[in-house]
């Protein structure tokens, strides 16, 4: 079995962060591991509270894991402190993982940033280089290029910009767009397309986790960038298509839908 880590933040709704991360790992059957960043008063409705785990303590479980099993995959999520970031980026150079997917969790789905300035530009610098593939959505790109993204031409102009920072690949996420969303993917050469109908639903927290984790999931199992990128789209359709009503506010998606309706949990 393939081992997987996420190193992100904990989401007390179970929704986003370390808690979608390992049930997508699950779902693709390869064995999560996680490393918390940081714990997260967090639900449906928003994000209320945030305790930075320290420098040591974060280093320490980078370590625990890596000196006593083979790690196939990491997945890099929410990383707040200018400190937290250096000692991730400090340790995988150390251990220097082959596929390392950095979701550059910047802006939350309120328009909230979730890092000052220091820290986005130390994330740039630090953990952009070490990733086989980063996965910003527009707001996201607009942080790292300052500059607004509203079209596709506009969306490959900043894939090539973020590309020149130091990421190998850009999978930039257009699910903001006003029409049909569509990914765009630059591989400092030619560019992919993966284009999926607007599922029209508000329940979509955690999709970007989600998918970031999907991709590294499936890139730990051996298939090519493009192979996991489009896998893992249909995944998270799936799992949006079929999203959960819970709580007041953006409910989450079902990370296990296909295998609950294989089993005949579900008609």
């Amino acid at each position: 079995m393939k081992k997987v880590l996420t190193i992100a933040g904990s989401d007390s709704s179970g929704g986003a962060g370390i808690q979608a991360d390992l049930k997508t790992f699950s779902a693709h059957g390869v064995f999560g591991m996680s490393v918390i960043t940081a714990v997260t008063a967090q639900n449906t409705q928003g994000v209320f509270a945030v305790q930075d785990i320290s420098r040591e303590v974060i280093a320490k479980q980078i370590e625990a894991i890596f000196d006593d099993i083979e790690v196939d995959g990491v997945k890099i999520g929410m990383v707040s402190q200018v400190e937290t970031i250096e000692v991730i980026a400090e340790e995988l150079r150390n251990y220097s993982p082959q596929v390392i997917v950095l979701d550059p969790v910047m802006v939350s789905k309120s328009g909230y940033h979730l890092l000052n300035p220091e820290a986005e530009a130390t994330l740039i610098k630090e953990l952009l280089p070490l990733a086989l593939v980063v996965t910003p959505n527009i707001p996201e790109a607009e942080v790292m290029t300052n500059k607004s993204i509203q079209n596709l031409m506009q969306m490959e102009e900043a894939a090539k910009e973020i590309h020149q920072m130091g990421a190998k690949n850009v999978l930039l996420k257009g699910g903001h767009l006003e029409e049909d969303p569509i990914d765009v993917l630059y591989d400092g050469g030619e560019f992919s397309y993966f284009s999926t109908a607007r599922v029209a639903t508000k329940n979509t927290h955690g999709t970007g986790c989600t998918l970031s984790s999907a991709i590294t999931a499936n890139l730990s199992l051996g298939y090519s960038l493009n192979e996991a990128i489009s896998l893992a789209k249909e995944y998270i359709t799936i799992a949006i298509q079929n999203s959960l009503s819970i709580g007041k506010g953006v409910g989450p998606t079902h990370h296990f839908y296909t295998l609950y309706k294989k089993a005949g949990l579900i008609e």
